[in-house]
Order: C-alpha cells, then sequence, then structure tokens
C-alpha cells in the first residue's frame, strides 16, 4: 500500500491507523514511513528531483523484498513524482497507490514542524507543494480526503478496497 500525498496530508497518520488494524487481524506487516526511511535508509540524500527518485526508487526496492516474503508493506511517503511511482508500481505488481489528498491551505494549518512556513518565507528551497511540483496521481485505487473524512471513515475506506487482495491471516 503506497500512501503518498503533500506533507501533512495525514498519509502517517492514515498509514499507521490502517496498520494497527491488519496487525489487530494477524497479518505480517511492516510501516516504511518517509521521515524513518530518510532517516536510516536515504541519509545523505539531498531533495532534488534525481534525489528524491533514487529515495523513493530504494523505498519501492524495500517494500517489493518485503512483499515478496509475504510481509504486506505500507510505505507512506510524499513521493511527489508519477513517473517514479509508476515505476515502483511496475516493479511491485501488487500496488494499491492510496492518493491522501487534503488541499494545501489545510496542509499548512496542520503544519506541526513549521516546514511550510519555512518555505514560504525562503529558508527551505524546493519544498513539495510550494515551489516544487507535488503531481497528483492520475487513477489512484483510492483516494481519501482527510479535510472532508474522520480518520475512521479512511481508515474503513482503504480496508473496504484492500481487503479482496489480503491473502489470509
Amino acid at each position: 500500500m503506497w500512501f503518498t500525498g503533500l506533507s501533512s496530508a495525514g498519509k502517517s497518520t492514515l498509514a499507521r491507523a490502517v496498520y494497527e488494524r491488519l496487525s489487530s487481524y494477524g497479518y505480517r506487516l511492516e510501516l516504511l514511513d518517509g521521515d524513518e526511511v530518510r532517516k536510516y535508509l536515504s541519509k545523505g540524500l539531498g531533495f532534488s528531483k534525481e534525489d528524491r527518485d533514487d529515495n523513493i526508487r530504494r523505498i519501492g526496492y524495500v517494500a517489493e523484498l518485503l512483499t515478496r516474503h509475504g510481509v504486506i508493506a505500507l510505505v507512506s511517503v510524499i513521493s511527489p513524482y508519477r513517473a517514479v511511482r509508476q515505476e515502483v508500481r511496475e516493479r511491485i505488481g501488487n500496488f494499491i497507490e492510496i492518493y491522501v489528498n487534503a488541499p494545501l491551505d489545510v496542509c499548512e494549518r496542520r503544519d506541526v514542524k513549521g516546514l511550510y512556513r519555512k518555505a514560504r518565507s525562503g529558508e527551505i528551497h524546493a519544498f513539495t507543494g510550494i515551489d516544487d511540483p507535488y503531481e497528483e496521481p492520475l487513477s489512484p485505487e483510492i483516494e481519501c480526503h482527510t479535510d472532508l473524512e474522520t480518520l475512521e471513515e479512511s481508515v474503513e475506506k482503504v480496508l473496504r478496497e484492500i481487503e479482496p487482495r489480503l491473502p489470509a491471516p
């Protein structure tokens, strides 16, 4: 499950909630969160398009390995560019794109780290959604509007869509 969307759209919150629910059913799972992956797997990469694409390819590779061994990978990353998301989709096979959609102004209001403020002031450059593009998914399997749905509604939407694809726990 590939959760994509702007910073502060609710990707990590939703992915964790789905993880907790599936875990309670006995599924083998791993959550790959963008912030943690950058700290441990992609340390040293910057935020150029090339570095962002390399980061997504690395995460995609780990997700592929996990799924190949029967572990459900939940990936929560901005992954702003369609082409590299498509590349990962083709590599993984049973890929479910979940667009965690929230308007930019909502994301800015939710931003506990102050990243949007720093981007708007010029302190951070090439920030997705401000001065670097976010290419919305054209046809995601699931779209959650986190500004209009409760967390539980979004979780239920994801679970309804993925249940037919899940193996027995």
